[in-house]
């Protein structure tokens, strides 16, 4: 008959490893953008670490099956049909995320748009210029501000921009673009110095080329650029660092120049 000292140890060790195989256990995320690439990888890798994610997109067919390919990982998911440029559409998916996985601990601020921002900028229309910064820059605003009022209430929270390095190095082709992740620095590095009195974490990540869709052309060279994955690597490490520092911002290349 085993010693009930052994049996203790025993589920101690299993609670232990357990522990580090999720230890996101018991956090509450948000992922915009998260039914395809960079936002579907970061709420999968959230939802293997433990957390329980909510996650929105524009494509309900896209959301579904991303929650198909999540549940595998997590019971906790939830996935809603929200537009980041629309207010009201914002302020539900925080309500439904609440009521039904609890409070929010983590932003993933993923949610963007390359096309139309790309071209010279005398081809580019004030309704390109709208959608753009509307989508990559305005939605991180109204989101984040739509949950850092429970954040700060609780002491507690980490936001997460993934931007871009086209927001510290410009190109021909890439104003519309380049003007809103250069605008989501400075947005992203105020919102971290008015909030980490608050107990409150907010990092930006910058990568250079994934390999998604995203720019609306295929890559041509899948070595030389990052991995969606990539990206959610990093979005995990930041989360995972000690509770007295946070890492403000991440660059990501390819080892590989394209």
């Amino acid at each position: 008959m085993a010693d009930i000292r052994d049996a203790n140890t025993m589920v101690h060790g299993e609670k232990a490893a357990t522990d580090r195989q999720r230890p996101l256990a018991g956090h509450v995320s948000v992922v915009t953008g998260g039914s395809r690439g960079i936002g579907k990888a970061i709420a999968k890798r959230l939802a293997e670490l433990g957390s329980a994610v909510s996650f929105c997109g524009r494509n309900r067919d896209a959301l579904q099956s991303a929650a198909r390919e999540l549940a595998e990982f997590s019971p906790n998911i939830l996935q809603w049909e929200a537009d980041v440029r629309k207010p009201e559409e914002i302020s539900t998916l925080v309500r439904k995320t609440e009521e039904q996985l609890g409070p929010i601990t983590v932003l993933v601020n993923n949610a963007g748009i390359g096309y139309p921002g790309f071209g010279p900028v005398q081809e580019k229309s004030e309704e390109d210029w709208d959608t753009v910064l509307l989508t990559n820059l305005k939605g991180v605003f109204l989101l984040s501000r739509e949950v850092i009022p429970a954040m700060i209430a609780r002491r507690r929270g980490d936001i997460i921009n993934i931007s871009s390095l086209a927001g510290r190095n410009t190109f021909a082709g890439g104003a519309l673009y380049c003007a809103s992740k250069w605008g989501l620095q400075g947005l992203s590095g105020c919102m971290a110095e008015d909030l980490r009195a608050h107990g409150i974490r907010v990092s930006l990540v910058c990568p250079g080329s994934v390999a998604t869709e995203f720019s609306g052309q295929r890559v041509k060279d899948a070595t030389k650029v990052l991995a969606a994955e990539d990206v959610a690597h990093a979005v995990a490490m930041i989360l995972l660092q000690g509770p007295s520092s946070f890492i403000s911002e991440v660059h990501l290349r390819p080892v590989a120049k394209p």
